[in-house]
C-alpha cells in the first residue's frame, strides 16, 4: 500500500459549494491512485484562494510543502485531482522541483498516474495546463469587465457595492438572469436618503460659497450630524464612525454620482509584483485610480440628481484649480522595523497607535484630530508619544518570568482556577446564541411560507435580509463562546510542556531582530495599552488554544497548545503638544509585574484584566 497525500483547491465559497468541489476532485484522486494499490492519508484543501497565488501564499499548499521536508510526513506521493486547479502559469515548474528533491511522487490523472522528472512530455502537458489555466481566469475576467461596462453604461444598472453617502438602495423588481431570479436575487437602483440628501447638498453649497474642506468637515461635526460611517454602521463596521473629517467631503465633491448618473470604473485592480527581487513570490492586487477619461458613465440618468450638472462641475474647476501648483515630494525615509506594529492602543481613544521615527528612535504615537474631540466630547491631545525602547526591555523580562520553569506551579495553578470560570461563561454565551440560531431558522420558515403564499416579494425579502443578519451575528458569537474546533481543554501535563518551553523566551527576544520580536509579540497576541493621563502601559497576552509557538523558528517549544490572557502594567513615557500634556518624562519605564496578574481561558475567550 502507497501512502498519498491529496491537494486540491476551490475558488470562492460564494460561486461554488467547498464540499462538492472537494468531493468530486478527491473522488477523481482516488480513482488514479487505488488501481496502484493507493490510498489517501492525509488532505490538504484550499478554499478562496485564487489559483494565481503561489503555493507558499497558500495556507494549505504552503502546510503541504512544509511537510515535503519532515521524514516522519507520513506519505510517499501526492495526488492531485484537477491540475488546472493546482498550478497556474509557471507554478508548475516552480514547485515541482521541490517533490523532486524529497523523493516524494507527484500524480495527476492527465498523466494516468506519477509524474516523471525526466520527460519531457510530461513538463509539456504540466505547464500547458498551468497556461490554459492562466488564460481561462483572463478570459472570465476580460468577460465579466466587458458586460458590466456595458450594464453601466447602457443600460445604467447599479453593480452592487455600498450606496454613496446621500444615498439608499431601493428595490427596482427580480433580477433578469433567470438563474438567480429563481434564487431570490433581486435589482436595485439608488434612491435619496431623507436624512443625508440634504446634507450632500450643503457641502456643495458652502464648498462653491468659499468655505474649505476642513471648515465643513468641523461645521457638521460641530452641528451633530452623523458623518457617512458612522450614518450607516451596518456598511461601515471598518471604520470607527468618530466624526467629519475633511477626506470623507472631498470624496462627496468628487463623486459624479450626485448627478443622477450611475458611473463605473473610477478604480480599476492592477496586479503588481509581491517581491522585484523573487518573481516565485507572484503578485499582488493594487486598487488604483483612473483618469476621468477612463470612467464608464451612462447615457441617461438613473436616480434621482442630489446636485445639478453645473454645480458639480464648478466644484471640480474650484478643486482642480487649488492642485495646479506642482506638489514635489520628498523621497520617502527606508521604513524603520517597529517591533509592537499593531499592538499599541492609546487609552484615551482605544485606537491603535501607529509607528513614529523621531531623532532616530522608535515611538508610538497617537494622532487625534480636533474634529474627533468635537463630536465626542473627549479631552484628547492633538498628539501623543511614547518610546518603543522604555517599553522593550521591561517586556521581555516580564514575559520570561511569567514563562520560567521555576515558576511552573504557580502558572499552572493560575490557569486551571481561571479556566473554570471562563468555561462557564463561555456556555452560557453557547447556549443563548444556539437560542437566537434557533428562533431565526423558525422565522425564516414562516417568511418562505408566507412568500410561496403570494405575500409581497420586496417586503418578505426585507424580512429575510433582517433575520439573516441576526443569524451571522448568532453564528459569530457562538463561533467566539466555543472557539470552534480548538476549545478543547488540555491536560496539564500539556500546559507544563508548553511553558517550560517557553523559558528561554528572554534569551530569545534579547538577540532577536525588531521583526523577529513583532512575529513573536503577534502569536503572543499582546496587546499594550498606553494611558498617557498617568504614564502607564498596560499588558496583556491572549494566548489562543491553535497549537501555534510565539517562539520564532530554532526555538520551538515541545507542547501542546493553550490560552490564556497576561497582564502587567508598567510606567510610561508621554510627549504631547497640548494643554498640561506638554512635558516629557525622561528615564526608562519601571514594570509593575502583578505576581497574581494572569489566568488561563482555555475556551479562547476574550481577554481579562488583572491586578491594580
Amino acid at each position: 500500500m502507497k501512502r498519498f497525500a491529496f491537494y486540491g483547491r476551490v475558488s470562492t465559497e460564494d460561486q461554488q459549494d467547498p464540499e462538492s468541489s472537494k468531493g468530486w476532485q478527491l473522488s477523481r484522486s482516488r480513482g488514479l491512485i487505488e488501481p496502484a494499490g493507493g490510498v489517501v492519508v492525509t488532505e490538504y484543501f484550499d478554499i478562496g484562494r485564487s489559483r494565481s497565488l503561489p503555493w507558499k501564499r497558500r495556507p494549505e499548499a504552503a502546510s503541504l510543502l512544509d511537510a515535503l521536508a519532515r521524514p516522519d510526513r507520513g506519505f510517499e506521493a501526492v495526488v492531485i485531482g484537477e491540475p488546472a486547479r493546482a498550478f497556474y502559469g509557471n507554478q508548475f515548474g516552480l514547485t515541482f522541483p521541490v517533490f523532486a528533491h524529497y523523493g516524494v511522487e507527484l500524480w495527476v490523472p492527465e498523466v494516468g498516474g506519477a509524474i516523471d522528472p525526466g520527460s519531457d512530455a510530461h513538463d509539456l502537458v504540466m505547464s500547458l495546463y498551468g497556461g490554459m489555466s492562466k488564460g481561462e481566469r483572463n478570459r472570465i475576467k476580460i468577460r465579466v469587465r466587458a458586460a458590466m461596462a456595458a450594464q453601466a453604461r447602457i443600460e445604467g444598472r447599479f453593480l452592487g457595492g455600498r450606496p454613496p453617502y446621500g444615498y439608499r438602495l431601493a428595490d427596482v423588481g427580480s433580477h433578469p438572469n433567470p438563474g438567480k431570479a429563481t434564487v431570490g436575487q433581486r435589482l436595485h437602483c439608488l434612491e435619496p436618503d431623507p436624512d443625508a440628501a440634504p446634507v450632500v447638498r450643503r457641502i456643495f453649497d458652502e464648498y462653491l460659497a468659499g468655505r474649505g474642506l476642513y471648515a465643513i468637515a468641523e461645521g457638521l461635526t460641530r452641528d451633530g450630524i452623523a458623518c457617512p460611517s458612522a450614518h450607516d454602521r451596518a456598511r461601515n463596521p471598518h471604520r470607527q464612525g468618530l466624526a467629519w473629517s475633511k477626506m470623507a467631503v472631498r470624496a462627496i465633491l468628487a463623486n459624479p454620482r450626485y448627478t443622477g448618473r450611475q458611473v463605473w470604473n473610477r478604480q480599476r485592480r492592477d496586479e503588481v509584483l509581491l517581491d522585484v527581487e523573487d518573481v516565485a513570490l507572484g503578485h499582488i492586487s493594487k486598487m488604483r485610480w483612473n483618469d476621468e477619461d477612463a470612467w464608464i458613465v451612462s447615457e441617461a440618468l438613473t436616480h434621482e440628481p442630489l446636485v445639478p450638472d453645473e454645480q458639480f462641475r464648478a466644484a471640480r474647476t474650484l478643486a482642480s484649480a487649488g492642485r495646479r501648483r506642482p506638489v514635489v515630494r520628498k523621497p520617502r525615509p527606508t521604513s524603520q522595523p517597529f517591533a509592537l506594529h499593531g499592538l499599541v492602543v492609546c487609552a484615551l481613544c482605544q485606537r491603535k497607535m501607529q509607528g513614529s521615527a523621531n531623532h532616530g528612535r522608535a515611538h508610538y504615537r497617537c494622532r487625534y484630530p480636533s474634529e474627533y474631540a468635537i463630536a465626542n466630547e473627549l479631552d484628547h491631545p492633538k498628539n501623543v508619544y511614547v518610546r518603543e525602547d522604555q517599553i522593550l526591555g521591561p517586556l521581555g523580562g516580564w514575559l520570561a518570568q511569567v514563562f520560567d520553569p521555576g515558576q511552573l506551579d504557580t502558572t499552572l495553578d493560575a490557569l486551571e482556577a481561571a479556566a473554570s470560570s471562563t468555561d462557564d461563561v463561555g456556555q452560557a454565551k453557547g447556549r443563548a446564541a444556539r437560542r437566537r440560531l434557533t428562533e431565526c431558522d423558525a422565522r425564516l420558515a414562516r417568511y418562505r411560507a408566507a412568500l410561496e403564499a403570494g405575500t409581497d416579494p420586496a417586503v418578505v425579502s426585507a424580512w429575510i435580509a433582517e433575520v439573516q443578519a441576526e443569524r451571522l451575528a448568532a453564528e459569530v458569537e457562538l463561533e467566539r463562546s466555543t472557539g470552534g474546533q480548538r476549545s478543547r481543554r488540555l491536560s496539564r501535563d500539556q500546559l507544563a510542556a508548553l511553558v517550560s518551553g517557553l523559558g528561554n523566551l528572554l534569551d530569545v527576544l534579547a538577540s532577536a531582530a525588531p521583526e523577529d520580536k513583532a512575529e513573536v509579540y503577534r502569536k503572543l497576541e499582546l496587546q499594550l495599552t498606553y494611558d498617557p493621563t498617568r504614564r502607564v502601559v498596560t499588558v496583556e497576552s491572549h494566548l489562543g488554544p491553535d497549537g501555534n509557538s510565539p517562539l520564532p523558528r530554532g526555538a520551538r517549544p515541545s507542547g501542546g497548545p493553550t490560552s490564556g490572557a497576561l497582564s502587567a502594567e508598567a510606567v510610561g513615557e508621554r510627549q504631547c503638544r497640548r494643554g498640561d500634556f506638554l512635558r516629557r518624562q525622561p528615564g526608562t519605564i519601571p514594570f509593575r509585574v502583578v505576581p497574581s496578574g494572569w489566568a488561563s481561558l482555555a475556551a479562547g475567550g476574550s481577554g481579562r484584566r488583572w491586578g491594580a
